[in-house]
């Protein structure tokens, strides 16, 4: 009966230890997939994109401190150049967005339309 009691007590271990690494395993899994759910990707501003943007092309391509002064002078050129071109087109943009609202609150209920501004108001004020 003893020989018999050995066995049978190590299989039962076995699948109790191995049921308990899997179960830490698909833990830590588990906990590794929700705290990069929770991290939101932060997206950089502009001045840390520049400044990562010159520091990767210094790395990659050697430059010197005047093309980097150089490059500086390029991108504040562009910057300019990009904002007087927002600021053009900006009010066109509006309109647009102006003509969307009134077009889909055309469709809407006279019940639906104040929740549609409702609902308006609040993804505006997440997007800020």
């Amino acid at each position: 009966m003893k020989r018999l009691q050995f066995p049978v007590a190590a299989y039962v271990a076995l699948v109790f230890l191995s049921g308990v690494l899997v179960g830490a395993f698909g833990l830590r899994l588990y906990m590794v997939r929700s705290v990069k759910a929770s991290v939101a990707a932060r997206q950089p501003t502009a001045e840390e994109f520049r400044r990562q943007y010159l520091n990767e092309m210094q790395t990659r391509l050697g430059l010197s401190g005047d093309q980097v002064g150089k490059i500086n002078s390029v991108l504040d050129n562009t910057k300019v150049c990009f904002h007087r071109i927002h600021q053009k087109i900006e009010p066109e943009i509006k309109a647009l967005k102006e003509q969307q609202v009134a077009e889909i609150r055309a469709i809407l209920t006279p019940a639906q339309q104040p929740k549609y501004d409702q609902w308006r108001a609040e993804r505006e004020r997440q997007g800020k």
